[in-house]
């Protein structure tokens, strides 16, 4: 995965414009305020746009007094594979029912020490 989806709010931010389109950079922001549950400050949020621009996941135009904002190929194919490695992960790659080191069920206790496990970061 690429450095610049590391940020949720940019997969987030990905998965709205892949979802509608184009939003106006306003409405993309009081759309996932909503999804979290919180207010984004506008400097970080105007950042993540420009972020994701300058790496050429998202194009910007101007629509009267109002940039619009919609998924470039390339961010799209990145958010699709993400979607694509947290759907194996999620549905095939690992639940607790599943096989683990060849014993049914799992070991528990040996998964969360693999979860605390200090190179896995958010």
């Amino acid at each position: 995965m690429t450095k610049w989806f590391h940020s949720g709010r940019r997969r987030d931010l990905c998965a709205l414009l892949y979802d509608h389109g184009e939003l106006r950079a306003q409405s993309a922001k009081s759309r996932l305020e909503s999804h979290y549950d919180e207010r984004i400050d506008p400097g970080s949020f105007y950042g993540t746009l420009s972020a994701l621009v300058e790496a050429g996941y998202l194009d910007r135009r101007t629509e009267g007094i109002a940039d619009v904002y919609a998924l470039t190929d390339a961010g799209e194919a990145a958010l699709l594979d993400h979607y694509a490695w947290l759907g194996e992960r999620i549905e095939g790659g690992g639940g607790r029912e599943n096989v683990v080191d060849g014993s049914e069920g799992g070991d528990e206790p040996e998964r969360e020490a693999e979860r605390d496990r200090s190179d896995l970061k958010d």
